[in-house]
């Protein structure tokens, strides 16, 4: 069967290669690297539904054959930018499990979404689209998961220490403190200038307030 010379249109506008013609020059790494921040760049700036393929080709400054080389689509592309800014945050919770500190946890989190103005714009556009897609569902569903089973283990230790309340499960207030933290960022990009580093301190101060042993409960 011959191969179709004329790209056919994508369901987001973009017109995909119906064929590549061998990689393109350059450390492979570094080209994906270099899209996905194109990708976080222009949901961030525009939107997800605006994030067509030859948009982050061109943010990139590459053709969208190189785009599509590397990701063959827009929803193969999105995948592989949730699961690199997930992997960030991985990076975050393995550096600070061991001390089993919840207060440094929070920090180190705020500071990373408070540090990178385009981190949460894209985390929360691409949870809303999770909503009508399963692939990205099960994404967020999967890292969300392993998210709060550290929490859990963290809070835990500290309800075993003496230094977290244990009146309420430690699953439960793991729960609580992520919607917590996820609220923060939300609000963070519509709202920078109440998030300070000095206000970024005192939401962390408050926060361990509420989950520290209610004075006169018998252990």
């Amino acid at each position: 069967m011959l191969k179709k010379q004329i790209g056919q249109a994508s369901g987001n506008g973009d017109t995909e290669l119906p064929s590549r013609r061998g990689r393109p020059p350059g450390d492979p790494e570094v080209k994906r690297a270099e899209l996905l921040k194109a990708a976080t760049s222009v949901i961030a700036q525009e939107g997800y539904a605006s994030a067509s393929l030859r948009k982050v080709a061109q943010r990139a400054g590459y053709t969208t054959g190189a785009v599509t080389y590397y990701f063959a689509n827009k929803e193969e592309l999105i995948l592989a930018l949730i699961e690199s800014r997930f992997d960030r945050y991985d990076a975050m919770i393995d550096d600070i499990q061991a001390d089993t500190a919840i207060e440094g946890l929070f920090e180190r989190w705020l500071r990373l979404t408070t540090g990178d103005p385009e981190f949460w714009p894209v985390m929360s556009e691409l949870l809303a689209h999770a909503r009508h897609d399963p692939k990205l569902a099960a994404v967020y569903k999967q890292r969300y998961a392993r998210f709060r089973d550290v929490y859990t283990s963290i809070l835990a230790a500290g309800q075993a220490r003496g230094t977290v309340r244990d009146d309420i499960p430690a699953d439960l207030l793991a729960d609580q403190l992520s919607a917590m933290g996820d609220g923060w960022a939300l609000l963070f990009p519509l709202e920078p200038e109440r998030f300070t580093p000095s206000r970024v301190k005192e939401l962390v101060a408050a926060a361990i307030v509420l989950i520290a042993p209610v004075p006169g409960t018998p252990r």
